[in-house]
Parts: C-alpha cells; sequence; structure tokens
C-alpha cells in the first residue's frame, strides 16, 4: 500500500524574516578555503602536467577531466557515509585533512620531477586519488548542511545558496591568483618565453595550507553557530535505529550492482567511452535506479527525486562546457591569445579568475533579484532558470565563435576571453546555486547529503564528458609553428596531401603533434570556430528542451519553486 503524499509545509512570508543565520557565514568560510584548494590546483594542473610531467595535451585534458569527475563522484560515498554513520560535520573535517594531504603530494611530486619523472608521476597519482577522496566527503555534506540552517519551505534558499556560492568564488578568486603566481611563473631568454617548471610545486603547497586553515576555523566555530533555527547543532552524527532512515532492499542492492557492470560495458565496450568515464555514467544511472526502489519513499517524494534527476540530467551540458576554462581555454590562453592586459603579460592559468571576480561582483545582485522578483511573484521555476544559465552559457561560445572566425594566424585578444567568461558566470549563478536550493527544497530529510551527491553526478558527468570534449581542441598557429621549425609540413600531412609515412607518425608522436584532425559525432574539426560551435550547440539545445520541459516538471515538484 502506497503512503500518503506528505503536505508541504506553509511557507513563512519573507516578511517575517530578517537577514541570514550567523552559521551560513561560517560554512561560507568553510567552502571559500575549499574552493582555494580545488580551484588552486585546477588552475596549474593540466600545465604541470605537459610541462613537467611530459604528459600531451590530450592526455592532460583527459586526466583532468577524470580527476574533476571523480572528485564529483565520490560525493555519493560522502553523502551516504554522512547520512548513514558519520554525520555532516566529521565527514567536512574528514575531507578537508585528507585534501590538504593531497595538495602536499602534489607538492612532493613538483619537487621530484627534475631527477625521477617516473617516481613524480606516481606521487601525482596518489596526490589525484587522495584529493578526490577529499572531495568527496567535504562537497556534498556543506552543501546540504546550507539548508539545515533554514526551516521547510523558507523563501531565503534560492538567496542563501547564491550567498555560498559567492564564497565558492571569492576561494575560486584567491585560489587561482595565488597559486598561478606562485606555481605559473615565466621569464624570457633573449625573446623567447621560457616556464619555470621548478615553481609549481609553491602553488600546490599554497593550496595545502590554505586547506588546511579552513578546516581548523571550520573546526573551532560549528558548535556555537552552525545551528538549525530551533538552536540544535546542525549535521551531527545519526542516531542509530532511527527510523527516518533510507530503506533499500538487499534485492535493490544486489540488481544496481549488476546493472552497474553491464552499463559500464555498455560504455566501454559498445560506446568506446574512457573506462573511468564509463564508471562514472554507469554510477550515475545505476544508482538513481537505487535510490528510487527505496521502500520508504511515497508517490511525492518520489516524483520530486525524479526532477532531481532530469536537472541534473540538464546540468550535465552545462559543466561539460562550462569546465573548458581549466583544459582547451587554458591552452588557448597559452598559445593563442595576446594576453597583454595595460602593459601586463597575464599568466594563462590566471585568465580563469574573469569567472570568479565577476561571480563575486554579481552573487550579491543575483541573491537581491531573487528575493524582488518573489516579492512581485514574478520569480519563474528553478528548472527555467537553469534552462536561462544553459542559454547564456551557449552566447558566450557563439560570441567567441565569432572572433576566431578568421583570426587566421593572428591572436585572439584576451578581452574576448573575458567576455566569454562573463557570460558563463551569469549562466553559473542561474544554475548551480539554483540547483543546490533545489535539491535541498526537493529532497527527504533522510536523503539530503545523499541526493545533494547524486546532484553532483551531474558535475562529475559533466566533467568527465568535459576532459573528451577539450580533446577536440585543433591544432592552434602555434603548434603549425613548432611543426615548422622540424621541417614537417602539418598543414599537408592533416589535410592529406602529405602521405603519412611510418617514420613520420613516429617523429610526430615524439613531438606530441596531432596526425588528423579531431573527430566529433562523425564531423571533423578542422579550427577554432568549429570547435566553439559544438559548445553553442550542446548548450544552446540542452536550453531549449529543458524549458520545455519545465512546465511538466513544475507539476512533480508539487508546490516547491
Amino acid at each position: 500500500m502506497s503512503q500518503p503524499a506528505v503536505m508541504q509545509a506553509p511557507v513563512i512570508p519573507t516578511t517575517q524574516r530578517k537577514g541570514h543565520p550567523k552559521g551560513l557565514a561560517v560554512l561560507f568560510s568553510a567552502e571559500m578555503w575549499e574552493r582555494f584548494t580545488f580551484y588552486g590546483n585546477r588552475a596549474l594542473l593540466t600545465l604541470f602536467l605537459v610541462s613537467a610531467l611530459g604528459f600531451s595535451q590530450e592526455d592532460s585534458s583527459i586526466i583532468y577531466g577524470g580527476f574533476l569527475g571523480m572528485g564529483w563522484l565520490t560525493a555519493i560515498l560522502g553523502g551516504f557515509v554522512a547520512d548513514r554513520y558519520l554525520g555532516n560535520r566529521a565527514c567536512i573535517i574528514l575531507g578537508g585533512l585528507t585534501m590538504s594531504l593531497g595538495q602536499l603530494f602534489m607538492f612532493t611530486s613538483g619537487i621530484l620531477y627534475a631527477t625521477n619523472v617516473e617516481t613524480a608521476r606516481m606521487i601525482m597519482w596518489a596526490g589525484l586519488g587522495v584529493l578526490i577522496l577529499g572531495n568527496g566527503f567535504f562537497k556534498p555534506n556543506i552543501s546540504s548542511m546550507v539548508g539545515q540552517l533554514y526551516p521547510k519551505g523558507d523563501n531565503r534558499l534560492d538567496s542563501a545558496f547564491t550567498i555560498f556560492y559567492m564564497g565558492i568564488n571569492l576561494g575560486a578568486l584567491l585560489g587561482i591568483t595565488i597559486c598561478p603566481i606562485l606555481g605559473d611563473v615565466k621569464h624570457f631568454e633573449g625573446a623567447k618565453e621560457i616556464r619555470d617548471i621548478t615553481a609549481f610545486k609553491w602553488g600546490f603547497l599554497a593550496a595545502s595550507i590554505a586547506m588546511l586553515v579552513g578546516t581548523v576555523m571550520f573546526y573551532f566555530l560549528k558548535d556555537k553557530y552552525v545551528v538549525s533555527p530551533e538552536g540544535e547543532p546542525v549535521g551531527t552524527k545519526p542516531k542509530k535505529g532511527d527510523s527516518d532512515q533510507a530503506q533499500f532492499s538487499n534485492k535493490a542492492i544486489a540488481i544496481t550492482v549488476v546493472a552497474e557492470i553491464i552499463l559500464m560495458a555498455i560504455f566501454y565496450k559498445v560506446i568506446g567511452v574512457n573506462l573511468l568515464y564509463a564508471f562514472i555514467y554507469s554510477t550515475g544511472i545505476s544508482l538513481g535506479g537505487l535510490i528510487l526502489s527505496d521502500k520508504s519513499l511515497n508517490s511525492v517524494e518520489r516524483q520530486r527525486i525524479i526532477v532531481i534527476y532530469i536537472i541534473s540530467f540538464f546540468v550535465i551540458f552545462f559543466w561539460a562546457c562550462f569546465e573548458q576554462a581549466g583544459s582547451s581555454l587554458t591552452f588557448i590562453a597559452d598559445q593563442q591569445t595576446d594576453r597583454r592586459l595595460f602593459g601586463w603579460d597575464m599568466p594563462p592559468s590566471l585568465i580563469q579568475n574573469a569567472q570568479s571576480l565577476t561571480l563575486i561582483a554579481l552573487a550579491i545582485p543575483f541573491s537581491f533579484l531573487w528575493l524582488r522578483l518573489q516579492k512581485m511573484k514574478m520569480d519563474p521555476i528553478s528548472p527555467v532558470k537553469q534552462a536561462i544559465g544553459l542559454g547564456l552559457l551557449a552566447v558566450g561560445y557563439w560570441i567567441i565563435a565569432l572572433q576566431v572566425k578568421d583570426l587566421g594566424n593572428a591572436k585572439l585578444g584576451v578581452i574576448w576571453l573575458f567576455v566569454l567568461y562573463l557570460f558563463h558566470t551569469l549562466g553559473e549563478l542561474s544554475v548551480s546555486p539554483i540547483g543546490l536550493s533545489l535539491v535541498s527544497k526537493l529532497a527527504p530529510k533522510r536523503f539530503t547529503s545523499l541526493l545533494m551527491g547524486v546532484f553532483f553526478l551531474s558535475n562529475a558527468s559533466g566533467y568527465a564528458l568535459a576532459g573528451t570534449l577539450g580533446t577536440l581542441l585543433p591544432p592552434t598557429a602555434q603548434t603549425f609553428g613548432k611543426a615548422a621549425e622540424k621541417g614537417i609540413d602539418l598543414p599537408g600531412i592533416l589535410n592529406g596531401a602529405v602521405p603519412l609515412t611510418a617514420q613520420l607518425q613516429a617523429q610526430l608522436k615524439t613531438l606530441q603533434l596531432p596526425s588528423s584532425y579531431p573527430q566529433f559525432a562523425g564531423f571533423t574539426i578542422h579550427n577554432l570556430y568549429e570547435f566553439f560551435m559544438l559548445f553553442v550547440i550542446l548548450p544552446g539545445v540542452a536550453a531549449i528542451l529543458l524549458f520545455l520541459l519545465s512546465f511538466f516538471l513544475k507539476k512533480m515538484m508539487h508546490g516547491v519553486r
């Protein structure tokens, strides 16, 4: 017999509540330092892999996407452990200390590469693994705690998550500023620009220290400020025998494991997806089925969870395109962009800061915008906001696609990357904090952290897809110049005018030069214009479809906006 639908908690008028709980500032601070660590590492990672450890750009993009994807995939583990065993607080502290340790591994790799590159690579893999595990424990639990600071149905949640999201980007701003200044250092030898590879380690060390500071601050402030509206501690260890817990049957768990194996085989063997990415995609699908099989769910809860899954699917395309910032867009900034700004030649990894600066400037205005629209009864529902965010992302890529269409061998003005990141930030403010708020509103309490982890699967899958799409970056003018210096007619090889002999193939591999143009879904990508148009089409189509679906999703949300 199905259980009766749970009534939506009454919404307290916004005018009766002033400001935000002090606990939001504590969580804001902890998240800020964690994002310092994450984005500081992200800004340096692909450049470190290519410059110090000898990976190709294509391989570094795959590693980058896998690292980001697995970091968000382990959010499922962190959410489950918190909901069932340790609680949010303990998982945040465990995750923070683990990530600080992971950055120390990266620091060690940055020391040893010069004397033993193989050992440095092994330590790098260990460091990324530890960072992945730490992020999984930290990320879903701090996000789910934001929602627990407010009463059910509180109108301030969209505003609260937007402010919280500003903490994310303040940390990103600091990380992408300090870590590249310390770690991405260049100097000139005559007219030639040379990267100081020995400097990478200092960027990783700064990220390690930042994470340790954030964890210690959270530990000492949590008991006083991170409390519920009734003054009870938020995120404590769950009680044994609590009836408000998930009820997964052994049969459902067994079916989930079998489904995971089958789906992995399909993605890997049939579709040809990278094994790590196949694991990420299959986990998202199979875990969704497991949660919906829970016997304690009633029909309203089940429909709301389905809405979370549908939104998560569309968000994949946002992050797949947005996260080119750390791979293909970084390489374009490094090789194909005139980075001079007021006489200063910016480090390519530092240009990503345009996102963080813009978001910090706009987060508070967006927060007030949502509250203002609510008062005017014009606030769009969350799926519509996220469709708008996808559309803004597509517009950003369309603008820069027009700029590179007839670029030839000239360099792109850095201002156009700033314009691109402006539209990306506007899209991000319409997608990510609103999505976090929506999960907090829709998720049953017993599933809050776990479903936050499920929502982060859209990040994991998006980042994995970002790694795949990043490999589609076509040769740039610098690549052709590098080939010409070695007497290789690379345009002729790529266009089929020059036969590709075994000797020439080996020479291209040694020089890490492509032997063919990249292809996607049967289409060949010859230049940057075609590359950027791919990122116009993917989120653009997703935006239209999500907007059309939003009318059906509104009914399934049962009063939640």
